[in-house]
């Protein structure tokens, strides 16, 4: 009965990663031995200073609705935190809190975009901003790169992109899924572009911000130009292993604020209670008390591209961030493996998961059909495992 459905949700794609790991899901529960390295999820508790908070807030009864942009003191807690890691001032008017970085992103979509506004996405994106944006009745131009360039934009390229349609720039550093991360070099050559085309709005995704294996981290909206144009996205899914709370927030201006506070509250109004009162503490936090997280990500990092450079055929890049590798898996397109022919990555990624029972996810999602992404946000024997069970298959 689809075509009863409306057009808007037939358009949409259902999320690459969910449906990698529902399938993964699937084969566990027939018996299948699965190593699952397709979702972007830390496999570390939440620290127990975040947990004693959220016991905490339970006790002391924070049951009842938040403010649709969230409370004031989680708002001041996100202040202090662009002021202390990102050199940014936002009064507490220009911050949201949402149901996680992912409705953060939808806000902005749904507040900035009209129909045929076009949004450069520098690909590889992550797997849901094509989709945001087109139900935003946007339209994603999608701006390759390559793994030689390590996965980012170049002025020229950003430059080459801009029509007098487009309306913004979205981007992730660190980036999901290659890991890639701009630094302030970089960030200021793409400024230099954008200081040229005063109306493009930029959405600067930093959720994998603490796990930044390069030491020093670059928000775009402190560069000179760019503050009253960007929407600062974060959240506290990824460095403080807090997925499941489903709490994120943006810094923008007070117009673009107020809107998405406007658009959140026929939505869905404020973020849950308990996991706002966690996150004041959470943030509050100094960087060093999950800083153990962030050492053992580079070590399995480490670990998993030692492995992955002894089998012919994957060409790699030392990703600089997140808990991703993007490896370029081109040349076994055209080859058969055991019977099937692989014609792209989707193919590549189906073949690793019936064969290795391994779940990874297709590049193509990502919009770099090239690539498969990996997670090494798992144990390392798991991430060994794996790896020898890639390496038999091929």
């Amino acid at each position: 009965m689809s075509n009863q459905l409306s057009d808007r949700i037939n358009k949409l794609s259902t999320s690459a990663t969910l449906a990698m790991a529902a399938k993964a899901r699937e084969l566990r529960s027939e018996g299948k031995d699965i190593i699952g390295l397709s979702l972007g999820e830390p496999d570390f508790n939440i620290p127990e200073f975040i947990k004693e908070a959220a016991k905490q807030a339970v006790d002391d009864n924070y049951s009842s609705y938040s403010p649709v942009d969230g409370y004031a003191d989680l708002k001041q807690a996100i202040a202090s935190k662009f002021k202390r890691d990102n050199h940014l001032m936002y009064n507490l008017n220009q911050i949201v809190v949402s149901t996680g970085a992912k409705q953060s992103l939808a806000n902005v979509a749904m507040v900035m975009l009209n129909k045929g506004d076009e949004v450069i996405l520098p690909a590889p994106y992550w797997v849901s901003y094509s989709d945001i944006v087109q139900l935003a009745e946007g339209i994603p131009v999608e701006v390759p790169t390559s793994i030689d360039t390590d996965f980012k934009i170049t002025p020229a390229q950003l430059e080459a992109a801009i029509t007098p349609k487009t309306k913004m720039l979205w981007f992730s550093s660190p980036c999901n899924p290659s890991g890639s991360v701009y630094s302030e070099e970089e960030l200021i050559g793409l400024a230099e572009v954008l200081r040229r085309h005063p109306g493009i709005f930029i959405v600067s995704d930093e959720i994998y911000e603490h796990i930044n294996f390069r030491g020093k981290h670059a928000s775009i909206a402190a560069i000179d130009g760019m503050y009253d144009r960007t929407i600062t996205v974060n959240g506290v899914s990824k460095a403080f292993a807090m997925t499941g709370w489903r709490i994120g927030y943006i810094g923008a201006a007070d117009w673009i604020a107020k809107a998405c506070t406007k658009f959140q509250g026929q939505i869905t109004s404020g973020a849950n209670a308990i996991g706002q009162r966690a996150t004041i503490t959470a943030l509050e936090a100094p960087v060093s008390k999950i800083q153990f997280m962030i050492d053992k990500f580079k070590e399995r990092r480490d670990l998993i591209l030692g492995l992955l450079g002894s089998i012919d055929g994957f060409k790699l890049n030392v990703p600089e961030g997140a808990f991703y590798v993007f490896p370029d898996v081109s040349s076994y397109f055209g080859k058969e493996l055991h019977g099937t022919l692989i014609n792209n990555a989707s193919d590549f990624a189906m073949y690793l998961l019936e064969k290795a029972n391994v779940a990874t996810v297709t590049g193509e999602a990502f919009g770099n059909p090239n690539c498969i992404r990996i997670s090494y946000a798992a144990s390392e024997d798991e991430i060994k495992e794996a790896v020898a069970r890639i390496k038999k298959v091929l």
